[in-house]
This record gives C-alpha cells, sequence and structure tokens, in this order.
C-alpha cells in the first residue's frame, strides 16, 4: 500500500486470542513497526495507527545525526 507520500508500505495484520497485531514496513528503508489492538477495533483504525507508528520511527530515524567515524587505531570488537 502507499502512504500519503507515495512511499511503500507493506502491512500484516495478525490475529491473536481478542488482539490483532499490526505491523507496518516501509520498503525502501526496511524499517519495521508493530502495534498490538482489540480485534474489534477494525482493519482502517489498526491501519491508521500502525503508520502513524511507522512515520514517528522513520522521523525519529531521520533526526539523528550520524556519529563520526571513530580514527582510532585497532578493531572494534
Amino acid at each position: 500500500m502507499r502512504s500519503q507520500r507515495s512511499r511503500e508500505v507493506l502491512l500484516e495484520y495478525v490475529e491473536i486470542g481478542g488482539s490483532v497485531r499490526a505491523c507496518a514496513i516501509d520498503v525502501a528503508t526496511g524499517t519495521e513497526v508493530s502495534i498490538v489492538g482489540p480485534a474489534s477495533a477494525g482493519e482502517a483504525a489498526l491501519r491508521r495507527n500502525a503508520l502513524a507508528r511507522l512515520d514517528y520511527v522513520l522521523r525519529q530515524k531521520s533526526e539523528t545525526t550520524p556519529r563520526p567515524a571513530d580514527k582510532r587505531p585497532g578493531l572494534l570488537v
């Protein structure tokens, strides 16, 4: 499925008892998030919440600055 920004997102729903686990995966970055909600919530509500969480996680990843390279000799174990 495609969200508002025309990015490709895969959605998966798994019913577990009275709950549903919704996973959203951004195809371009491979970022995956999951939420759990009541089975009575409906697919639209689960989709909306999973996509909102995916947007939040992608925003957090883009706002973090990469660490500068360590210029010390040797191996990092």
